[in-house]
């Protein structure tokens, strides 16, 4: 085989090692970021199950119902920076509204919320029995000053999963700093337990009655 030959096929085995190469970087590459998204996402398992595991330790024995609201309102706060929190609890033919005053600029007055919410709106979203958002409540009739609903991310976390709700949560903060779907899923974490809570005040309540 005379020189140029071999340069030749020497030329052609370099360059068949670097595809080679490139392609096992390739590989190595996928696989790291395949780990990386995994680790991430068990690392906000472990945190959604300590938040939860946290807040129920922290409601467990609470037997009256304001207070266990109050509680669970700051602790989901705690966990979520800038959020307003107001439950809505089903009753037979209209809704109990619970909130506590904040000082986020876009939280709204008891009396603008109910203003938004009817009965039938209330049952409507309790039969849904699914997170909603803005867009969802609009479309089942939510009314209001469209000039204060448009400066606001919000949605509603039903209580009750497993079954028709007793209610639902409305969480809602500045447009700017819209809701995402892990601070969603913290909070949905957190719904069966604070539901079942929520029912046992109010049997409490209603045998005392």
């Amino acid at each position: 085989m005379d020189k140029k030959n071999r340069q030749k096929r020497l030329r052609l085995l370099v360059s068949e090692l670097n595809k080679d190469r490139k392609k096992q970087a390739k590989k190595i590459d996928i696989l790291c970021n395949d780990f990386i998204a995994a680790q991430r996402e068990f690392i906000k398992k472990l945190g959604t199950i300590s938040f939860t595991a946290n807040f129920y330790e922290s409601i467990v024995g609470i037997t009256d119902l304001s207070t266990l609201i109050l509680t669970a309102s700051k602790l989901i706060k705690d966990k979520i920076r800038d959020l307003n929190v107001a439950f809505f609890l089903r009753q037979e033919d209209n809704f109990e509204l619970h909130m506590h005053e904040s000082e986020q600029p876009t939280a709204l007055d008891k009396q603008q919320l109910e203003n938004c919410f009817s009965a039938e709106l209330v049952n409507n979203i309790c039969k849904s029995n699914k997170i909603c958002s803005l867009d969802d409540m609009f479309a089942m009739g939510l009314e209001g000053k469209l000039s204060v609903l448009s400066r606001i991310s919000a949605a509603t976390i039903p209580l009750g999963p497993h079954g028709s709700s007793v209610g639902f949560l409305l969480i809602y903060r500045p447009l700017e700093n819209e809701l995402t779907p892990d601070e969603l899923n913290n909070i949905a974490a957190i719904a069966p337990g604070l539901s079942g809570a929520i029912q046992s005040c109010q049997a409490l309540l209603q045998s005392a009655d």
